[in-house]
C-alpha cells in the first residue's frame, strides 16, 4: 500500500497541511521522493492515526513526541506515569464542566422562575 500525502492525509482523516505540521514538529517523517512524488506506506497512516487518536484522548504534542519514542524503547512505565497524568487531567477539567453545568442550570432555573426584571443568565455574563 502507498499514498502520496493527499492520500495519506485522506486515510487519516486530516488535511495535507496538518501531516507537513507533523513532519515539522518531528512527529512524522517526510519520505524521500520515488519518481517526483513522496511516497507513504501503511506505517505512516498507522503513525498519523495514532496521532490523532492521542490527541483526542488530551495528549500534547510533546507528550505525543514522547509516547512514540517511548514505543521504540518499550518504556511502558513512563507510558503508563504520562497516561495517569492525563486522566488527572481529564478529571480535573470533568470537575470544572460539571461545576460549570450546576451554575449553568441554576441560572436556566432562576430565569425560569423570574418573570420580569434583568434576565439572571445575561447578568451574571455580564459581570
Amino acid at each position: 500500500m502507498s499514498f502520496t500525502i493527499g492520500g495519506l492525509a485522506a486515510a487519516g482523516g486530516v488535511g495535507v497541511e496538518t501531516v507537513r505540521y507533523y513532519q515539522r514538529r518531528g512527529l512524522m517523517i517526510e519520505p524521500d521522493r520515488q519518481g517526483g512524488v513522496r511516497r507513504y506506506d501503511a506505517a505512516d497512516l498507522r503513525r498519523l492515526r495514532f496521532i490523532r487518536s492521542a490527541q483526542t484522548a488530551g495528549f500534547t504534542l510533546e507528550e505525543i513526541g514522547e509516547l512514540l519514542q517511548l514505543d521504540s524503547v518499550d518504556d511502558r512505565p513512563r507510558a503508563r506515569e504520562l497516561a495517569k497524568a492525563r486522566i488527572a487531567a481529564l478529571d480535573v477539567k470533568i470537575s470544572e464542566m460539571q461545576q460549570a453545568r450546576a451554575a449553568l442550570s441554576r441560572l436556566a432555573d432562576a430565569c425560569g422562575r423570574q418573570k420580569t426584571g434583568a434576565c439572571p443568565i445575561i447578568t451574571a455574563f455580564e459581570s
